[in-house]
């Protein structure tokens, strides 16, 4: 929220103060990182190692007595030296002879009583304050000072043309120490300050005041009066002392600090400057003593605009309410300041009044303050922070009768929305609205001004903002961190907003349309939340990154991911997660593409590699063996019939008859063939299984007609699992004719393997070869095995 809007005129005293600061400034800029400081060491003297590019030099509050030229002429560049708090008695100012470059000196608070000149130098700042001259420490050569602007002096005694020499210099502040000013009862001496924008005169914390001097200054805008004990006895004496000071046309703003006195002859002094040309008058740290009574007051035409007053102290126990609140109550002025003090109450002005600013800061007004009053009609700006306010409907009230009313801060008190069930009632006029540090809850929001433009709520008991909420439709500010909002509230019911201020609250989930909703939006603030980095942030992260870091506050610093525990501190710039893993969607249609791919894969390769024939061969397998199992090896090795099952293409079948059967048998072996051997009625599987394990070898006829044999291929499947699984090298293969590899399919991958991997017999073409190729078959069936035949009978 924007800070609270005063008028321009209350800054008076504040520009006063910066005419001080600017007037005296150094440029530490250029020396920052060449600064020393030396202070509360309990030092006697300047250390002699110092560097020698040191511009600032702070020696305060030690123990030092003297200040001789070796101690500081080796820094050549100095700028600045402060050197108040010590013990210094006496200086010759050609010790700084050697320091061109020094601009702030400061030897305030020592025990000087002399100063030795010197034709120095370009002082801007010279403090002389608090010590133990007896005449103002004025050099003729102070006239050399151009470009001085504070001047910082202590005396007992005054004399008119002490400051004669410096009397064409244009100071910004001059500080007069007075504290142990002394003069006889009765004698008067008088002070001429030609040209001092700033005059501060500093008297006895304690002592009554009794100085009777004439001070005059030409050009003096601002006067500040420290240390000032009245009574009604010495009261007159004060005002008397007021009058030449404030005799001059140009003086505005008027600062007591420090004040003792009594509440008649504070009105008194009110009273004396009431027809003067001071605009603003500031009182800080005000103690009323003895007694207040009603005091009679002329609230003539005045050209007082602000009258301010930062911390009363009461000592009178027992009085009038009204004799005190009145005198302030009806002042004809534009703004009036009371805080931190203990007043408990503030009258309506009898008739309608000029105040246009009213700043009520830490007191203890209840509810009741102003009800039902009519005549602030000219009221702006109304402050009652850190009070003793309750009811947000009561306050709301109160605000009825000021049609003037744009300003409302009610900040730091006790505020709750939810006690009435009716709607509140506020002046349309208020625009800006400071409700934080209360505890308000989400019925606050049924409880708003409707033309309100800058809302602040922070630092309250919030946990969301009503759907239902009356539209503020000209709301452009809105702050509501540390609250404990889940959520940022989107534009609907705020069509105007602009700025939000919503950090440090329990957003874990923001809306990731919040920036389509809040067109407007030209600042946010928004970090230091609870951020919960899932797949529901991903919108708000890509959102926020799109919009200018200017308009985001804190970006990317502020806003980190708080859960899961594994992102926790990741800045939510840094926070990624895939589009696959966060769209339920486009999951769904991945998975659903990639089995519908793998789904036409396998197909693919069942149709390519004739993966159902693997399986029923499988499944064929599995049953054989499962039987072979339960049969005992003995009752197995029983059962073998034949010495070798052939297996070939019925293209070869002239050969296989003509040439290996007879010559097969024509050894004694008993030869199994499908034409002949297997059982009518069973299955052509079957009894290619039953064959093969009836048969203790087989033997394969290769050729391109076995190729594309499909039962062949069943025959080679069935014998190779059963022989090799009975650890056998029982598997014979001849060649008959040559297979180019590229003409066996793919799906016979058995077959490719087992003629890359076994050593094959080829029928020759050649007559004269074909000895040996019939003594290779016979040393294949070099094992002597018993065969039991169909009809039992056993044959070797």
């Amino acid at each position: 929220m924007t800070k609270d809007k005063e008028p321009v005129v209350k800054s008076f005293h504040f520009v006063c103060l910066m005419i001080i600061i600017v007037g005296t400034r150094i440029q530490f800029s250029d020396g920052s990182e060449f600064a020393v400081d030396k202070s509360k060491r309990g030092l006697t003297y300047v250390p002699k190692d110092l560097p020698l590019k040191t511009k600032v030099l702070d020696m305060s509050h030690n123990c030092i007595a003297e200040l001789q030229v070796s101690d500081i002429s080796f820094l050549s560049e100095l700028k600045v030296l402060r050197l108040s708090h010590n013990k210094i008695q006496l200086l010759d100012l050609s010790v700084f002879k050697f320091n061109q470059d020094l601009e702030y000196l400061d030897l305030s608070h020592n025990q000087l009583q002399k100063i030795s000149c010197h034709p120095i130098m370009s002082f801007r700042h010279l403090d002389l304050s608090f010590n133990d001259f007896k005449a103002l420490p004025i050099c003729k050569q102070f006239g050399n000072l151009s470009q001085l602007n504070f001047l910082g002096l202590s005396a007992m005694k005054l004399q008119k043309l002490d400051l004669l020499p410096i009397a064409h210099l244009h100071l910004s502040y001059i500080l007069l120490d007075l504290r142990n000013y002394y003069i006889k009862e009765n004698e008067t001496e008088s002070l001429r300050i030609l040209n001092a924008k700033t005059l501060h005169l500093v008297f006895h914390p304690i002592s009554l005041f009794s100085i009777q001097v004439n001070i005059s200054v030409n050009t003096l805008g601002c006067l500040q009066l420290t240390n000032i004990k009245l009574n009604d006895d010495n009261c007159q004496v004060f005002i008397k002392f007021l009058l030449e000071l404030t005799r001059g046309p140009t003086l505005l703003n008027f600062t007591l600090n420090h004040i003792e006195t009594t509440w008649k002859c504070l009105v008194r002094v009110f009273q004396f400057l009431w027809p003067k040309p001071v605009e603003y008058l500031n009182i800080y740290n005000l103690t009323i003593i003895e007694s207040i009574h009603e005091e009679d007051f002329t609230y003539s035409k005045t050209t007082l605009k602000a009258l301010k007053i930062e911390h009363i102290m009461n000592q009178v126990f027992i009085f009038s309410q009204t004799a005190l609140y009145t005198v302030f109550s009806e002042m004809n002025i534009m703004m009036l300041t009371i805080s931190d003090t203990p007043f408990i109450h503030m009258l309506c002005p009898h008739a309608p009044s000029t105040f246009k600013f009213l700043n009520f800061t830490q007191n203890v007004f209840t509810d009741s303050i102003f009800e039902k009053c009519s005549t602030l009609v000219k009221l702006e700006t109304l402050i009652l922070q850190k009070n003793g306010l309750k009811d947000l409907f009561k306050v709301g009230l109160m605000t009825k009768d000021m049609p003037s009313l744009e300003i409302l801060d009610v900040s730091w008190n006790s505020l709750e929305s939810g006690r009435h069930k009716e709607n509140c009632t506020w002046v349309e006029s208020i625009v800006v609205l400071n409700l934080s540090s209360n505890i308000l809850t989400d019925s606050v929001f049924r409880c708003l001004p409707p033309r309100i433009k800058v809302l602040d709520l922070h630092n309250n008991k919030i946990k969301s903002i009503p759907k239902q909420v009356i539209k503020l439709e000209a709301l452009q500010e809105l702050n509501v961190a540390f609250n404990s909002l889940t959520d940022l509230p989107g534009c609907g019911s705020f069509s105007s907003l602009s700025v939000l201020i919503i950090d440090h609250n329990s957003v874990s989930h923001p809306s990731a349309d919040f920036f389509q909703s809040c067109q407007k939006m030209r600042s946010i603030k928004a970090g230091n939340n609870p951020f919960q980095c899932t797949c529901e942030l991903r919108e708000f992260v890509k959102n926020i990154e799109q919009v200018s870091s200017e308009v985001v506050e804190g970006w990317p610093d502020s806003y980190k991911c708080d859960y899961p525990e594994s992102y926790r501190g990741t800045p939510l710039k840094d926070f990624h997660m895939s589009e696959l893993s966060c769209n339920i969607t486009l999951l769904i249609v991945t998975i659903g593409a990639t089995m519908l791919v793998l789904a036409v894969t396998v197909t693919f390769l069942c149709i390519y590699l004739d993966l159902p024939w693997y399986l029923r061969m499988v499944c064929q397998w599995t049953q054989t063996r499962r039987r072979a199992r339960n049969v005992p090896l003995e009752e197995l090795q029983r059962n073998l019939q034949f010495h070798a099952f052939i297996s070939y293409s019925e293209h070869d079948s002239a050969w296989v008859k003509n040439e290996l059967v007879p010559y097969l048998e024509k050894e004694g072996m008993q030869i199994c063939l499908h034409e002949r051997n297997f059982v009518p009625g069973k299955s052509i599987v079957e009894n290619i299984i039953n064959c093969i394990e009836k048969s203790y070898k087989a033997i394969f006829v290769l050729s391109p007609n076995f190729v594309q044999s499909e039962w062949c291929h069943y025959e080679l499947y069935f014998a190779h699992h059963n022989l090799f699984h009975e650890g056998s090298n029982n598997l014979i293969l001849i060649l008959l004719e040559p297979i180019p590899q590229n003409s066996i399919p793919n799906k016979y991958h058995k077959l490719r393997a087992l003629m890359t991997q076994r050593t094959y017999l080829q029928w020759p073409k050649e007559k004269s070869k074909r000895g040996l190729f019939w003594a290779n078959i016979r040393a294949t069936f070099n094992v002597k095995l018993t065969l039991v035949t169909e009809n039992n009978d056993v044959k070797s």
